[in-house]
């Protein structure tokens, strides 16, 4: 069941694989089946089932509480549902297993966003562009941000370097606010 599950995902047979993990989880009651509630939580959150699939991390979380791509998953699944503080926590407990986490540290910078958290915004962008210098996604939601605040001299120089990295959108976001 476990690879048939794992094979059913890949072909992005979600419902398949949610019954395979099921079933391997059903014949495994005394397993260490955290890996198997985070695989079926990702094939939920595939098929836009944001509340089984936070169940399933949750649960996985529960079994092995150092699980930080759980905790990730399970805010992905929350900022879907617009939790976004909720979201923000879990993406927070990730960076505190992994302080490298850049999805983790970039979709907590979106969150705060949408909570209108734009100094914490900020710094977590500027830790993805500390970790990854070239990602244009972090520059480019970063420049905005700092617009937002009143930065716009430093938004605009995010929002060109963003541009530079292959951001298209920028460009036409810097003819809109920084001529």
């Amino acid at each position: 069941y476990c690879n048939r599950g794992l094979a059913k995902s890949g072909l992005q047979d979600y419902m398949g694989a949610i019954k395979d993990f099921s079933k391997y989880i059903e014949l495994n009651p005394f397993g260490l089946n955290s890996h198997f509630y985070w695989l079926r939580g990702l094939a939920k959150y595939e098929l836009q089932d944001y509340r089984g699939a936070i169940d399933d991390f949750s649960k996985a979380i529960g079994i092995e509480p150092e699980f930080a791509d759980a905790y990730y998953d399970r805010g992905l699944a929350e900022d879907n549902l617009k939790d976004y503080q909720g979201a923000i926590t879990d993406y927070s407990k990730a960076i505190e297993m992994n302080i490298t986490y850049i999805g983790a540290y970039y979709n907590r910078g979106l969150a705060k966003n949408k909570l209108q958290y734009y100094r914490g915004a900020i710094s977590d962008f500027s830790k993805v562009i500390e970790i990854d210098p070239k990602n244009a996604e972090a520059y480019f939601y970063r420049g905005m941000t700092k617009y937002k605040i009143g930065q716009k001299d430093n938004g605009c120089l995010d929002l060109s370097k963003a541009g530079e990295l292959g951001d298209t959108q920028a460009y036409e976001l810097i003819k809109e606010f920084c001529q």
